[in-house]
């Protein structure tokens, strides 16, 4: 017989096993543009609101996991053979394809589960969500291997997963659109980054992605663009009105990120640079959102 000390070393070993698959840094990233959605759309926020906003991080992290999981157990047999990605596979950490099935699914009834308690819309915006990760990553679909495609599936997704915590205090509306497309500028352009980063490995695969088609000094140009049309977009609306009018000097700070891109270009688009440029770019984008919330915060 096994003793209870025994048994609880080999289930927290397979927790671990199974919490390795993760990735934390990219599921506490995409955290905020909900909670950023929930800070826009609730109009006095209170203690009574604490409970659906956690209800809303729990299900989000759920389905975050489950997107970034699916994406990687449809593409393991590209990422074994990239030489960046083949020692951080889920097999790798001793997981295999059918425990990563079972994973895959849970996370996504959980994460679904919870957002039924939200009510409909966010349901139904979960269940989109969802969608779009099923048609970007499974083999049967291959968006991931579209390109522009793929990119408009992450334009899509960015809206939505906004959406996703404006739905708690307001119905879907033209405010909360062209706020959310702000977010999915971002999240398209930070993919597009992203590809850049991979882009070899997928060449070797014959993945068809942007920087794979394109080429990757093509789709670095365009991912600029993505960010400098979300900058814009952030100035005309904190003019407008329909964000805070202090966050309109906000896009003083994408100066310093395209000094980093052009570091980045000049050193050239390996896998190490561009994503040392991901690191810096997602810190600015992270006071982006802190100012947000302070210039809501003062508003009210």
């Amino acid at each position: 017989m096994h003793s209870p000390r025994t048994t609880t070393s080999t289930a927290s070993n397979s927790a671990l096993r199974y919490l390795a698959c993760l990735r934390p840094q990219d599921i506490v990233v995409l955290q905020g543009s909900p909670l950023l959605g929930a800070a826009f759309a609730i109009r006095h926020p209170g203690v009574h609101d604490l409970l659906p906003l956690t209800a809303l991080v729990v299900a989000n992290v759920f389905l975050v996991s489950h997107i970034f999981l699916l994406n990687d157990w449809s593409g393991l047999t590209v990422d074994l053979a990239d030489p960046n990605k083949a020692g951080r596979v889920f097999t790798a950490r001793g997981v295999g394809r059918r425990e990563m099935s079972v994973l895959i699914a849970g996370t996504l009834i959980v994460s679904l589960l919870i957002f039924s308690r939200l009510g409909a819309p966010t349901l139904a915006l979960a269940l989109a969500i969802a969608l779009l990760s099923a048609l970007y990553s499974l083999p049967r679909f291959n968006w991931k291997g579209r390109p522009l495609l793929n990119s408009a599936a992450h334009l899509a997704g960015g809206i939505l997963h906004f959406l996703l915590g404006y739905s708690l205090g307001r119905a879907v509306d033209p405010r909360g659109l062209a706020i959310g497309a702000f977010f999915a500028l971002v999240f398209t352009a930070g993919h597009l980054t992203q590809e850049i980063r991979d882009h070899e490995g997928d060449r070797l695969n014959a993945v068809r992605t942007n920087a794979a088609v394109f080429g990757p000094r093509r789709t670095f140009a365009a991912s600029l663009i993505l960010f400098a049309a979300a900058q814009l977009l952030l100035l005309l609306l904190a003019v407008r009105g329909v964000l805070p009018r202090p966050l309109a000097a906000l896009v003083a700070l994408y100066p310093l990120q395209l000094l980093w891109s052009f570091q980045t270009l000049r050193k050239g688009l390996t896998y190490a640079n561009v994503s040392r440029l991901q690191t810096r770019y997602r810190a600015l984008y992270a006071v982006i959102g802190v100012a947000m919330v302070g210039a809501l915060a003062a508003s009210r």
